[in-house]
């Protein structure tokens, strides 16, 4: 069996859950335009720079979850699944993961993004496991603030780590392991797979993958 793990923003999606997320609450007023949206692209560019303070970015990202109840952020969710995140869903990732799926692999989604956000999307792509940050809870309330470790950079390997000796295994427990990620945020966990893809990569990673020898792909579609 092998072990499939995908990043989502950017590679999975044509485009950011996390940024669209953000900008799906400004558009329903529930975040103040001028003060929120500036925010969300430093945050943005601060990432594909390299530069992000997760922390600084997840009591960001997070405080807005504390501020409703649980119905109420489930029906935006279902809004945002509509009207965002589905029209970034193309037939090659779909592809892709039908082709892994087929071959009977173990696959994950691996992503910096919280599991309120990306939970959802997750099962709409017929993943059933996902590794994310996750959003403390308390009586049934989000508290603005990760539980854990966040999903971020080498973090992405403690939690791999964890929820693969979950199951009882770890990475040694595959002849063969893939990463598919397009951010050179993520080279740590490529670099403890045997098999890491670039994903329409950004320059970074794509300098990386060339003098590495990965195999590039991409997963665009549309105009």
């Amino acid at each position: 069996m092998d072990l499939v793990l995908f990043d989502l923003d950017n590679t999975l999606l044509q485009g950011d859950s996390d940024f669209e997320w953000a900008q799906f609450l400004i558009s329903l007023g529930v975040l103040d335009r001028e003060i929120y949206e500036a925010r969300n692209q430093t945050f943005f560019d601060q990432y594909k720079a390299g530069t992000l303070d997760i922390h600084e970015f997840l009591d960001f990202q997070l405080a807005p979850l504390a501020r409703h109840d649980r119905a109420t952020l489930d029906r935006w969710h279902a809004e945002f699944m509509r009207r965002r995140v589905l029209p970034m869903i193309g037939p090659p990732a779909l592809k892709l993961i039908a082709r892994h799926r087929d071959d009977g692999a173990l696959m994950a989604i691996v992503t910096a993004t919280n599991s309120f956000v990306t939970g959802p999307i997750a099962r709409e792509l017929g993943i059933a496991h996902l590794v994310a940050t996750v959003p403390a809870q308390e009586n049934g309330r989000f508290t603005g603030k990760p539980r854990g470790l966040p999903a971020f950079k080498e973090g992405k390997i403690v939690r791999v780590e964890a929820w693969l000796e979950s199951l009882g295994l770890f990475m040694g427990s595959f002849e063969r392991s893939w990463f598919y990620s397009d951010s050179h945020n993520d080279l740590p966990l490529l670099d403890q797979v045997n098999s890491p893809v670039a994903v329409d990569p950004d320059p970074s990673l794509g300098e990386t993958a060339r003098s590495r020898g990965w195999p590039t792909i991409s997963l665009r579609f549309g105009p």
